[in-house]
């Protein structure tokens, strides 16, 4: 797309027209991936600054004062977080998102890597595969992917809470119970990992468990 978004707190983070190159760069990866057997999706992400943008779409979508919804990222003291906030304000008060079109969110104030996994939960969704969500940006995404096709919300399982505040509060928004609480605060995929493993667990339970009936065991006694 470019070597990197324009700043937020300026102006608009993209034009639309290239948030939907993004998000179909996203979606043709898990296109090839189906066709070579792709059967659940673990979104993940590597970066720096990316809390940001996140939290400001989920400001917008959520309503949430950023106060509220920003956190400490890669390790920001409370002046930080304060600083950050104030940053995430003057980029809803310049660029005013729609909180009723995402693709106006997600091309105001959100990131590449927030396109591209959005397109990737889009196509998954799209397919009929499950989407295991990570961390703090991977929700982001998935408010994004949602508000453009709420259809697509059932296909979605939270693996973890992470430690980013605000973080709660996207996922009552997504209607979400996390797997998992273990007080993880990075998103690079290590909870969806995990969550994968739980969601495989609870598939072979369900195929090769054997029932009551199965299993012989005896009734309830009179």
């Amino acid at each position: 797309m470019a070597y990197g978004t324009d700043n937020l707190a300026q102006g608009p983070a993209m034009s639309l027209e290239t948030a939907e190159r993004a998000l179909l760069a996203g979606a043709a990866i898990v296109e090839q991936e189906i066709e070579n057997g792709l059967d659940i999706l673990g979104t993940g992400e590597m970066g720096i600054g990316n809390t940001t943008p996140s939290a400001a779409i989920a400001a917008v979508l959520t309503g949430q004062d950023p106060a509220d919804i920003v956190g400490r990222g890669t390790g920001l003291d409370e002046a930080g977080v304060s600083h950050k906030a104030d940053i995430v304000a003057r980029a809803l008060q310049i660029n005013r998102p729609d909180r009723n079109k995402a693709l106006d969110v997600l091309a105001k104030v959100g990131g590449f890597e927030i396109a591209g996994l959005t397109g990737a939960i889009l196509a998954a969704a799209a397919h009929g595969k499950p989407v295991m969500i990570d961390g703090f940006i991977s929700t982001a995404a998935a408010m994004i992917a949602v508000g453009l096709a709420p259809k697509l919300q059932p296909y979605l399982i939270s693996a973890h809470h992470s430690q980013e505040r605000g973080h709660g509060v996207m996922l009552d928004w997504l209607n979400l119970v996390p797997l998992l609480d273990l007080h993880m605060r990075l998103g690079e995929g290590a909870g969806a990992a995990l969550g994968m493993s739980m969601a495989d667990a609870a598939c072979k339970v369900l195929q090769n468990m054997a029932t009551f009936a199965e299993a012989a065991v005896s009734g309830k006694e009179a």
